[in-house]
């Protein structure tokens, strides 16, 4: 994977995982193949706050996905040619009543490819994407049980079972692989957040530094 750095008027940027050069997280990235193809649909806020966002570290994990900035996916052509093609299957990660549980269904379907759509943003924006995009909103709602707790210790969750981007994307690739859509090993899936893990770690250890300023990035949200 190639590391390019830009250069901002204030630092060096990462162009690869956009963090500061001084707090880059791409040489911790371990990238699994997939059969499903992956789509990230950004919400333009979640864009702002790269440095604490987990959704790019998700798509440069997944050789095979695919990542829109937007809120309005109604028009985008070339999503509408993945939901449009009848050779693929294709879902949107979101909670419903009606959403299909991974745990319990396999979505896979004879000679079709699965195309999953995860939107990456805070509670309130993706309702917003969804309300918007009707195109992503009509399509079949997938869904997941878990009993995990988020490691996102610099960010507050609304709720105990809430997971950040790629921690919801470990929880489904954990979930193909049970119901034999995916075969990746072991060692792959327990490294698959180590980027997140280390960021979360270097966040803190800067937090708790003594007599030092904290930039505003690095702030507890609420």
């Amino acid at each position: 994977m190639k590391n390019e750095i830009i250069e901002n008027n204030t630092r060096e940027k990462c162009y690869c995982c956009y963090r500061p050069k001084s707090s880059c997280m791409c040489e911790y990235i371990n990238t699994i193949e997939t059969q499903t193809k992956f789509v990230l649909l950004m919400h333009p806020k979640e864009f702002k706050k790269t440095k604490n966002g987990t959704g790019r570290f998700t798509h440069i994990s997944l050789p095979n996905s695919s990542l829109f900035i937007g809120i309005d996916f109604n028009n985008h052509i070339e999503i509408n040619e993945m939901i449009n093609n009848p050779n693929n299957n294709c879902f949107v990660l979101y909670p419903h009543i009606n959403s299909i549980k991974l745990n319990d269904v396999n979505i896979q379907q004879e000679n079709k490819k699965n195309i999953i759509f995860i939107i990456d943003s805070t509670w309130p924006c993706s309702k917003k994407i969804l309300a918007v995009s009707e195109n992503i909103n009509k399509l079949p709602k997938i869904s997941f049980e878990h009993t995990k707790s988020s490691e996102f210790k610099i960010k507050t969750q609304p709720n105990h079972y809430c997971l950040s981007t790629i921690e919801s994307t470990l929880c489904v690739l954990e979930l193909l692989n049970l119901h034999k859509i995916e075969n990746i090993g072991d060692r792959k899936i327990e490294k698959f957040l180590e980027p997140f893990s280390q960021m979360v770690k270097y966040q803190v250890d800067c937090a708790n530094k003594p007599n030092r300023k904290v930039p505003r990035f690095l702030r507890r949200e609420h």
